[in-house]
């Protein structure tokens, strides 16, 4: 990647221009900025240092200097190092500006879509990705891109994300990367804390959504209340004036949102009626799979659309992205024909092993999710309906008792292991999850979540469905600190593998 690289002084000058800078002492303005870096691991020198985090250390701004860092940005200066301060009133938002700027406004190069909603953001993100990708390869073109909670994938780097959304400077290296390998197109999830603490600040959005809003994220570390929340969430369609805004008319809350947004609009729904509107919903099961039909009306046009995950919310949040698709020339039939074959990995994601037997793997890894989960399942008619879950260790401990209430309550049998215990025995996590079953739910403990996913799949009937609850897009499990290799799509069909022989 090429980047022009500018003097301190017009870093200096855009913080002035947004009522930033507060103070500035010591260094040229005329030196290049080779390097705007939060992390003292990677400094080069001509880095210029921003001092972020509430655990942030003044050992940190140390090592920058050792490294080569020739000035620092910070919310209080730090006497003990000799380093010219550029003090700020608002260091996130500072970060957000620099980091734009540093990477030359890349977003306005990308058709960046940003995704919004309490539910559906990462499979909405992966039904647009694949749809784009595939209408993209027709042309000879680079794939599109995708920044959410489960992947980061820019054209040049790829790799599990860590954050729903990156600070900016992760951020604007994404786009700046997907600009270099001539990428048209990146889909991104943007959670409410990005929108609340500026790490999108002056990305230049294609088309801003809003999927839907319930009471989640609301607890003294994200939102106060569910106001805040809401508000939050507005930013992403009054602060960024997209081109296009694209909203789920079932959802109420979608007036809100609309409100003071200036560009084009265009709704789907299927409750209500809608500029996409989804009609003759049903559910479709085969030997192994399912998932659910419909017809997208739009246009005066009708489209049969398959989606390979079940459920209403599912063929919601596919409506969604053929309505976005829409806003860049894919007609609902190219979708369409996407859509048919294309699971989203480890969201309800189906892993297809012995005949007359359906596995099911999922993120569901909390008490609302996994009842949801466990009740969209039970509509179809299963023999039995399986559970297999566990949950993280060293903390969530109400979120034990809430899983447990949930598999009691929906599922047929119950297999209770491991998912991450990190330091805490699994052991100790497994009792605790089983001392809150409902009396009278069958169920078994089973610690090594490889031998649970085992008895599972040996126990399944014909037209028994099985949910493999927790892990869903992961591919490892922590333990004791460390990051052991686990992919349960594997491990699941390793298993069939040894049954059929």
């Amino acid at each position: 990647m090429s980047l022009t690289l500018y003097p301190l002084g017009d870093y200096i000058q855009l913080l002035q221009r947004k009522n930033l800078q507060l103070e500035f002492s010591g260094a040229p303005l005329t030196r290049e900025v080779s390097l705007v870096s939060c992390d003292s691991r990677q400094v080069v020198p001509g880095t210029l240092f921003i001092c972020k985090g509430a655990h942030f250390k003044v050992e940190f701004l140390q090592s920058a200097k050792e490294q080569g860092a020739f000035a620092y940005l910070s919310e209080k200066r730090y006497d003990q190092v000799d380093l010219p301060c550029i003090l700020v009133s608002d260091v996130r938002l500072a970060m957000a500006l620099l980091a734009d700027f540093y990477y030359n406004h890349p977003s306005a190069k990308l058709g960046v879509v940003g995704i919004t909603g309490t539910k559906g953001k990462s499979s909405t993100a992966y039904y647009l990705k694949y749809i784009f990708d595939e209408y993209l390869a027709a042309k000879g073109q680079p794939a599109s891109g995708v920044i959410s909670s489960i992947e980061t994938y820019d054209g040049v780097e790829k790799f599990e994300s860590h954050l729903t959304t990156p600070e900016p400077l992760d951020l604007e290296r994404h786009f700046a990367n997907g600009v270099a390998t001539g990428m048209r197109y990146l889909t991104m999830e943007v959670s409410s804390q990005a929108l609340k603490y500026d790490r999108v600040k002056n990305v230049e959005f294609a088309a801003a959504v809003f999927l839907n809003i319930g009471m989640d994220h609301i607890s003294p570390i994200e939102h106060p209340d569910f106001e805040d929340y809401k508000n939050a969430k507005h930013r992403l369609f009054v602060d960024y004036q997209a081109r296009e805004m694209i909203y789920n008319a079932d959802d109420d809350t979608s007036e809100f949102m609309r409100i003071g947004f200036g560009g084009h609009q265009t709704s789907y729904g299927i409750e209500r009626a809608a500029d996409y509107h989804g009609t003759a919903l049903a559910q479709f099961r085969s030997e192994t799979a399912l998932g659910i039909d419909f017809l997208c009306e739009h246009g005066g046009s009708s489209t049969a659309v398959r989606v390979l995950s079940p459920g209403e919310f599912s063929a919601s949040d596919a409506l969604c992205a053929i309505a976005l698709c829409g806003a860049f020339g894919v007609s609902p039939a190219q979708a369409a024909q996407t859509l048919a074959h294309t699971p989203v990995q480890g969201r309800f994601e189906v892993v297809e092993g012995l005949p007359g037997r359906t596995f099911i793997v999922d993120y569901s890894h909390n008490g609302l999710a996994l009842t949801s989960a466990l009740k969209t399942l039970r509509a179809y008619n299963p023999h039995k309906l399986l559970c297999v879950f566990g949950s993280v260790g060293g903390r969530t401990q109400v979120r034990r008792r809430e899983l447990a209430e949930a598999a009691g309550a929906f599922a047929d049998y119950s297999i209770i292991t491991s998912d991450n215990p990190d330091f805490e025995p699994p052991e100790d996590v497994i009792k605790e999850i089983a001392s809150h079953m409902p009396e009278g739910a069958p169920y078994t403990c089973i610690i090594d979540r490889r031998d649970a996913i085992r008895a599972a799949i040996g126990m399944a009937e014909d037209g028994d469905i099985i949910l493999f609850a927790g892990k869903g897009h992961e591919d490892y499990q922590l333990i004791n600190g460390k990051k052991l290799h686990f992919v349960e799509r594997e491990i699941i069909k390793e298993a069939c593998a040894e049954i059929s022989k």
